[in-house]
């Protein structure tokens, strides 16, 4: 199952990063990352409910996009939280994402949330960048906050290429966002895995406990051995977050937050067309690094979060290396259903940073 910010604890093997074999390739569709960014496939699906298609693509120096809530059918995706998941792609670049997208996203019946959608890939021809409007977020770009010096360095690059293409750059306050998104989503995420995952009974799809003596033990036996201690953590929370006493403490809580952050997002979006934060505050990190200690883990995906509490649509670009030539990952977002002039502005800003810099055309030593 899909949890968390590393995939390291895969069922099958471990997920190395292809820039540093000793790294994780982010998570938790750091699978479909790594192949891509090791160039083992030039396209890749993931499945993202907190930035589990951003983060990865930004740790494995490639371009990964979550869509609008909607836009991209989930029917055959195993549920984790129902009202973030979303389908998207992985690809070495923004043109390849946007082309795969145009292929998966459409409405389909077998999925109630789908939406109506006619979108196609963007013109190459329409790609200037001049007075489109950005907002850089404060709160996600501060230091203080756990963001490396050296990701901090290289999105301030990123927006003064920005500026040089003739974009109008100014800086806004979410303060809910920065406060408030992962409490919101730590409750409503668990929350609703746990109710999906009470149907994971060994009968119907998946793993099977071997050792059952009977239909009680089948079950017992299938959830103790086929969930990781991930997905174990987070169906306990959101159990006790939706137990008699604790769900209008919690959960309910945790909804009209969220609400309160869709209209953040809202008014912000009334004075800019895009709103641009690093993806991750940091580089891919060593194997067994923040095992010990989830909250640290849970703070990797704190700017790729409040996108789908919104359900907008969000795209990680590679935007340079560290010192230790690993990736660095830009994160943009668009309004509702702007997923086209996300990806519009997306490759405009790719185009501009490859006339100005290799560093996007460098490869991992894997490939190399």
């Amino acid at each position: 199952f899909a949890m968390g910010s590393s995939t390291e604890h895969s069922a099958f093997a471990k997920t190395k990063n292809p820039w540093d074999l000793e790294r994780v390739p982010g998570g938790s569709s750091g699978g479909s990352a790594a192949a891509v960014g090791a160039r083992l496939a030039p396209l890749a699906l993931g499945s993202d409910t907190g930035g589990s298609i951003r983060q990865p693509a930004a740790l494995c120096g490639i371009t990964g996009m979550k869509p609008t809530y909607g836009f991209v059918s989930r029917y055959g995706l195993i549920a984790f939280a129902s009202s973030l998941d979303q389908i998207g792609p992985f690809a070495t670049d923004v043109e390849d994402a946007s082309l795969l997208l145009s292929v998966i996203s459409g409405y389909d019946p077998k999925d109630s949330t789908s939406l109506e959608s006619s979108f196609q890939a963007p013109n190459l021809n329409k790609k200037s960048l001049k007075g489109k409007k950005i907002g850089l977020i404060k709160e996600l770009l501060s230091t203080e906050g756990g963001l490396s010096k050296e990701v901090a360095s290289k999105v301030q690059q990123a927006i003064s290429i920005l500026k040089e293409q003739g974009a109008e750059v100014k800086e806004v306050s979410m303060p809910l966002i920065s406060q408030h998104s992962l409490d919101v989503y730590y409750i409503i995420a668990p929350a609703e895995a746990s109710s999906n995952l009470a149907r994971y009974d060994g009968v119907r799809y998946g793993f099977r406990s071997t050792e059952a003596k009977n239909l009680l033990s089948m079950y017992r036996n299938t959830r103790a051995n086929g969930f990781g201690a991930e997905v174990k953590r987070r169906i306990m929370i959101g159990t006790y977050a939706l137990s008699a006493g604790y769900y209008d403490a919690y959960y309910k809580k945790a909804q009209q937050v969220r609400k309160l952050i869709k209209d953040e997002f809202e008014k912000v979006f009334k004075e800019v067309d895009i709103l641009l934060s690093p993806t991750s505050p940091v580089t891919a990190f060593k194997f067994g690094e923040k095992t010990d200690d989830p909250l640290a883990m849970y703070l990797c995906d704190i700017a790729t979060i409040p996108a789908n509490l919104a359900g907008l649509p969000a795209i990680s670009v590679n935007c340079g290396f560290d010192s230790n030539n690993l990736p660095i990952g830009i994160q943009f977002m668009a309004g509702l259903k702007k997923d086209a002039e996300l990806l519009e502005f997306s490759l405009g800003f790719e185009m501009a940073l490859n006339e100005k810099t290799q560093d996007n055309l460098k490869l991992p030593e894997l490939v190399n």
